[in-house]
């Protein structure tokens, strides 16, 4: 079974943030006292990786978020087109009854 390119997506995107914080945090000791400083290196070196490599599991990502809207879309397109249908056959031009004018 092949896992959803979501899911594959998103944990790429998780590991490309968190190696690059481990990396800093364990190997430089100047990133241990200033945390928020090795968070936002690791936040840019991760968005720089997703950038480079990780195109293909976006568009895959992508993809199937667009295939499931469209799936949704055509469903509700035929509950509203049968409604219209039901509307539309109510709504025909009756008989006129004879009205008492005075």
């Amino acid at each position: 079974m092949k896992p959803a390119p979501f899911f594959v997506y998103s944990v790429l995107r998780l590991l490309a943030f968190l190696v690059p914080l481990a990396i800093l945090w364990f190997f430089f000791p100047i990133f241990r006292e200033f945390w928020w400083l090795a968070a936002i290196f690791a936040a840019l070196i991760g968005t720089s990786i997703s950038m480079l490599f990780l195109r293909r599991p976006l568009t895959e990502a992508s993809a199937a978020i667009v295939e499931r809207r469209e799936a949704r879309a055509s469903t509700g397109q035929e509950d509203a087109d049968a409604e219209d249908a039901v509307v539309d056959g109510e709504s025909e031009p009756r008989a006129e009854e004879p009205r008492d004018e005075k």
